[in-house]
Protein backbone atom coordinates (compact mmCIF):
# COMPACT_ATOMS: atom_id res chain seq x y z
CA UNK A 1 0.00 0.00 0.00
CA UNK A 2 2.91 2.34 0.67
CA UNK A 3 4.11 1.76 -2.89
CA UNK A 4 0.63 2.34 -4.32
CA UNK A 5 0.24 5.55 -2.31
CA UNK A 6 3.68 6.73 -3.37
CA UNK A 7 2.84 6.24 -7.05
CA UNK A 8 -0.47 8.03 -6.54
CA UNK A 9 1.32 11.08 -5.14
CA UNK A 10 4.07 11.53 -7.72
CA UNK A 11 3.43 13.41 -10.95
CA UNK A 12 5.53 11.16 -13.14
CA UNK A 13 6.40 7.47 -13.35
CA UNK A 14 8.92 6.39 -10.71
CA UNK A 15 11.99 4.19 -10.94
CA UNK A 16 12.70 1.35 -8.55
CA UNK A 17 15.34 3.42 -6.77
CA UNK A 18 12.92 6.35 -6.41
CA UNK A 19 10.21 4.09 -5.00
CA UNK A 20 12.71 2.63 -2.53
CA UNK A 21 13.54 6.12 -1.32
CA UNK A 22 9.88 7.19 -1.15
CA UNK A 23 8.69 4.22 0.94
CA UNK A 24 11.91 3.82 2.97
CA UNK A 25 12.31 0.13 2.08
CA UNK A 26 15.41 -1.61 0.78
CA UNK A 27 15.58 -1.73 -2.99
CA UNK A 28 15.45 -5.54 -3.07
CA UNK A 29 12.28 -5.52 -0.92
CA UNK A 30 10.63 -2.97 -3.19
CA UNK A 31 11.59 -5.01 -6.24
CA UNK A 32 9.95 -8.10 -4.79
CA UNK A 33 6.78 -6.19 -3.91
CA UNK A 34 6.44 -4.42 -7.26
CA UNK A 35 6.72 -7.74 -9.05
CA UNK A 36 3.67 -8.96 -7.11
CA UNK A 37 1.78 -5.71 -7.73
CA UNK A 38 2.62 -5.83 -11.42
CA UNK A 39 1.45 -9.42 -11.69
CA UNK A 40 -1.95 -8.36 -10.32
CA UNK A 41 -2.05 -5.26 -12.58
CA UNK A 42 -2.11 -2.94 -9.57
CA UNK A 43 0.91 -1.18 -11.06
CA UNK A 44 2.35 -1.16 -14.59
CA UNK A 45 5.98 -1.05 -15.72
CA UNK A 46 6.88 0.90 -18.84
CA UNK A 47 8.84 -1.59 -21.01
CA UNK A 48 10.93 1.21 -22.54
CA UNK A 49 11.94 3.12 -19.42
CA UNK A 50 11.50 0.49 -16.74
CA UNK A 51 9.62 3.04 -14.62
CA UNK A 52 6.41 2.30 -12.71
CA UNK A 53 2.94 3.83 -12.69
CA UNK A 54 -0.46 2.91 -11.25
CA UNK A 55 -2.24 0.15 -13.17
CA UNK A 56 -5.74 0.08 -14.62
CA UNK A 57 -6.75 -2.64 -12.18
CA UNK A 58 -7.12 0.12 -9.61
CA UNK A 59 -9.59 1.87 -11.91
CA UNK A 60 -11.58 -1.35 -12.20
CA UNK A 61 -11.63 -1.80 -8.44
CA UNK A 62 -12.50 1.83 -7.82
CA UNK A 63 -15.33 1.74 -10.36
CA UNK A 64 -16.73 -1.41 -8.74
CA UNK A 65 -16.53 0.17 -5.28
CA UNK A 66 -18.35 3.32 -6.44
CA UNK A 67 -21.01 1.27 -8.27
CA UNK A 68 -21.80 -0.68 -5.11
CA UNK A 69 -21.73 2.36 -2.87
CA UNK A 70 -25.33 3.18 -3.64
CA UNK A 71 -25.58 6.29 -1.46
CA UNK A 72 -24.25 8.15 -4.47
CA UNK A 73 -26.91 6.71 -6.77
CA UNK A 74 -29.65 7.40 -4.25
CA UNK A 75 -28.53 10.99 -3.78
CA UNK A 76 -28.03 11.93 -7.42
CA UNK A 77 -31.50 13.26 -8.21
CA UNK A 78 -31.66 15.13 -4.89
CA UNK A 79 -28.34 16.81 -5.65
CA UNK A 80 -29.56 17.75 -9.11
CA UNK A 81 -32.77 19.26 -7.72
CA UNK A 82 -30.83 21.16 -5.07
CA UNK A 83 -28.37 22.50 -7.65
CA UNK A 84 -31.14 23.81 -9.89
CA UNK A 85 -33.02 25.25 -6.91
CA UNK A 86 -30.02 27.12 -5.47
CA UNK A 87 -28.01 27.65 -8.68
CA UNK A 88 -24.87 26.80 -6.70
CA UNK A 89 -22.43 23.89 -6.41
CA UNK A 90 -23.67 20.93 -4.37
CA UNK A 91 -21.68 18.09 -2.81
CA UNK A 92 -22.32 14.66 -1.34
CA UNK A 93 -19.74 13.62 1.28
CA UNK A 94 -19.15 10.77 3.72
CA UNK A 95 -16.92 10.39 6.74
CA UNK A 96 -13.92 8.14 6.05
CA UNK A 97 -11.01 7.60 8.44
CA UNK A 98 -11.78 10.81 10.28
CA UNK A 99 -11.92 12.94 7.12
CA UNK A 100 -14.68 13.94 4.72
CA UNK A 101 -14.54 12.20 1.35
CA UNK A 102 -16.31 13.85 -1.60
CA UNK A 103 -18.41 11.23 -3.38
CA UNK A 104 -20.27 13.45 -5.83
CA UNK A 105 -20.43 17.01 -7.07
CA UNK A 106 -22.79 18.93 -9.32
CA UNK A 107 -22.27 22.51 -10.36
CA UNK A 108 -24.25 25.01 -12.41
CA UNK A 109 -22.86 27.01 -15.30
CA UNK A 110 -21.16 29.87 -13.51
CA UNK A 111 -18.25 32.12 -14.40
CA UNK A 112 -16.85 31.76 -10.86
CA UNK A 113 -16.58 28.12 -9.75
CA UNK A 114 -15.13 26.16 -6.85
CA UNK A 115 -12.02 24.00 -7.06
CA UNK A 116 -13.49 20.94 -5.31
CA UNK A 117 -13.43 17.52 -6.96
CA UNK A 118 -14.86 14.03 -6.51
CA UNK A 119 -12.50 11.82 -4.51
CA UNK A 120 -10.98 14.73 -2.63
CA UNK A 121 -10.56 14.59 1.14
CA UNK A 122 -10.86 17.50 3.55
CA UNK A 123 -10.67 17.96 7.32
CA UNK A 124 -13.86 17.69 9.34
CA UNK A 125 -13.38 20.60 11.72
CA UNK A 126 -13.39 23.38 9.13
CA UNK A 127 -15.91 22.05 6.61
CA UNK A 128 -19.68 22.26 6.89
CA UNK A 129 -20.12 18.64 5.80
CA UNK A 130 -17.63 17.49 8.44
CA UNK A 131 -19.34 19.44 11.20
CA UNK A 132 -22.79 18.24 10.11
CA UNK A 133 -21.67 14.60 10.39
CA UNK A 134 -19.65 14.95 13.59
CA UNK A 135 -22.57 16.68 15.32
CA UNK A 136 -24.36 13.32 15.12
CA UNK A 137 -21.53 11.21 16.53
CA UNK A 138 -20.90 10.25 20.17
CA UNK A 139 -18.46 12.58 21.91
CA UNK A 140 -15.88 9.81 22.25
CA UNK A 141 -15.72 9.40 18.47
CA UNK A 142 -15.34 13.14 18.05
CA UNK A 143 -12.50 13.15 20.58
CA UNK A 144 -10.79 10.29 18.76
CA UNK A 145 -10.93 12.17 15.46
CA UNK A 146 -9.56 15.33 17.05
CA UNK A 147 -6.68 13.38 18.60
CA UNK A 148 -5.89 11.68 15.30
CA UNK A 149 -6.08 14.68 12.98
CA UNK A 150 -5.86 17.71 15.25
CA UNK A 151 -7.51 21.04 14.50
CA UNK A 152 -5.04 22.74 12.14
CA UNK A 153 -5.62 26.32 11.06
CA UNK A 154 -6.44 27.02 7.41
CA UNK A 155 -7.75 30.59 7.63
CA UNK A 156 -8.15 33.22 10.33
CA UNK A 157 -11.68 31.88 10.90
CA UNK A 158 -10.71 28.24 11.49
CA UNK A 159 -11.75 26.77 14.84
CA UNK A 160 -8.59 25.39 16.45
CA UNK A 161 -9.51 24.39 20.03
CA UNK A 162 -11.55 21.35 21.14
CA UNK A 163 -13.77 23.48 23.40
CA UNK A 164 -14.70 25.87 20.59
CA UNK A 165 -15.24 23.00 18.19
CA UNK A 166 -17.59 21.16 20.56
CA UNK A 167 -19.51 24.39 21.12
CA UNK A 168 -19.82 24.66 17.34
CA UNK A 169 -21.20 21.11 17.15
CA UNK A 170 -23.80 21.96 19.80
CA UNK A 171 -24.83 24.92 17.66
CA UNK A 172 -25.13 22.62 14.63
CA UNK A 173 -27.44 20.30 16.56
CA UNK A 174 -29.59 23.23 17.68
CA UNK A 175 -29.91 24.73 14.18
CA UNK A 176 -30.10 21.47 12.27
CA UNK A 177 -27.42 22.55 9.80
CA UNK A 178 -23.71 23.41 9.70
CA UNK A 179 -21.88 26.34 8.17
CA UNK A 180 -18.31 26.69 6.95
CA UNK A 181 -17.88 30.45 7.25
CA UNK A 182 -14.65 30.79 5.25
CA UNK A 183 -13.00 28.41 7.73
CA UNK A 184 -11.31 26.11 5.22
CA UNK A 185 -10.75 28.49 2.34
CA UNK A 186 -10.90 32.28 2.26
CA UNK A 187 -13.82 33.57 0.23
CA UNK A 188 -15.80 30.31 0.26
CA UNK A 189 -18.89 29.66 2.36
CA UNK A 190 -20.79 26.38 2.66
CA UNK A 191 -24.02 25.10 4.23
CA UNK A 192 -24.50 21.39 4.98
CA UNK A 193 -27.02 18.98 6.52
CA UNK A 194 -26.48 15.39 7.63
CA UNK A 195 -28.16 12.39 6.00
CA UNK A 196 -29.27 9.79 8.57
CA UNK A 197 -29.71 6.07 7.90
CA UNK A 198 -32.25 3.55 9.24
CA UNK A 199 -30.32 3.31 12.52
CA UNK A 200 -30.21 7.10 12.92
CA UNK A 201 -26.49 7.11 12.19
CA UNK A 202 -24.91 9.74 9.93
CA UNK A 203 -24.57 8.11 6.51
CA UNK A 204 -23.47 11.20 4.59
CA UNK A 205 -23.90 14.94 4.32
CA UNK A 206 -25.21 17.20 1.55
CA UNK A 207 -23.95 20.74 1.07
CA UNK A 208 -24.27 23.88 -1.00
CA UNK A 209 -21.05 25.83 -1.55
CA UNK A 210 -20.26 29.12 -3.26
CA UNK A 211 -18.09 32.20 -3.02
CA UNK A 212 -18.99 34.16 0.11
CA UNK A 213 -20.13 37.15 -1.93
CA UNK A 214 -22.94 34.94 -3.30
CA UNK A 215 -23.73 33.10 -0.05
CA UNK A 216 -24.01 35.95 2.42
CA UNK A 217 -24.71 35.18 6.06
CA UNK A 218 -28.17 36.66 5.58
CA UNK A 219 -28.81 34.11 2.84
CA UNK A 220 -27.61 31.11 4.89
CA UNK A 221 -30.92 30.25 6.66
CA UNK A 222 -32.83 30.20 3.35
CA UNK A 223 -30.20 27.95 1.74
CA UNK A 224 -30.19 25.75 4.85
CA UNK A 225 -33.89 25.03 4.40
CA UNK A 226 -33.29 23.86 0.84
CA UNK A 227 -30.40 21.63 1.92
CA UNK A 228 -32.47 20.27 4.83
CA UNK A 229 -35.25 19.27 2.47
CA UNK A 230 -32.86 17.33 0.23
CA UNK A 231 -31.05 15.67 3.15
CA UNK A 232 -34.21 14.74 5.01
CA UNK A 233 -35.82 13.27 1.89
CA UNK A 234 -32.72 11.18 1.27
CA UNK A 235 -32.73 10.15 4.94
CA UNK A 236 -36.30 8.87 4.59
CA UNK A 237 -35.28 6.84 1.53
CA UNK A 238 -32.41 5.47 3.60
CA UNK A 239 -34.91 4.17 6.15
CA UNK A 240 -34.61 6.92 8.73
CA UNK A 241 -37.72 7.21 10.88
CA UNK A 242 -39.34 10.69 10.76
CA UNK A 243 -38.09 12.74 13.69
CA UNK A 244 -36.59 16.11 14.36
CA UNK A 245 -33.06 16.26 12.96
CA UNK A 246 -32.11 18.02 16.20
CA UNK A 247 -33.35 15.31 18.51
CA UNK A 248 -31.36 12.41 17.04
CA UNK A 249 -27.91 13.85 17.62
CA UNK A 250 -28.81 14.94 21.15
CA UNK A 251 -29.69 11.36 22.04
CA UNK A 252 -26.54 10.09 20.36
CA UNK A 253 -24.38 12.35 22.48
CA UNK A 254 -26.37 12.26 25.68
CA UNK A 255 -24.73 14.21 28.43
CA UNK A 256 -22.81 16.55 26.11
Amino acid sequence: MAIVNALANVREDASLAELSELVHFHKSTVHRLVMVLERHRIIDRDPKTGRYRLGLKLFELGSAAVARFNVRDRARRHLEHLMYHTDETVHLCVLDQGEVLYLDKMEPTRSVRLSSSIGRRNPVHCTAVGKAILACLPEQEVDDIIRRHGLPRFTTRTITTPAEFKAELRSVREKGYAVDDEEHEDGVRCVAVVVLDHENHPAAAISVSAPSFRITMEKVPMLAEAVKEAAQTLSLEWGHQPASIREIPQRAVAGN
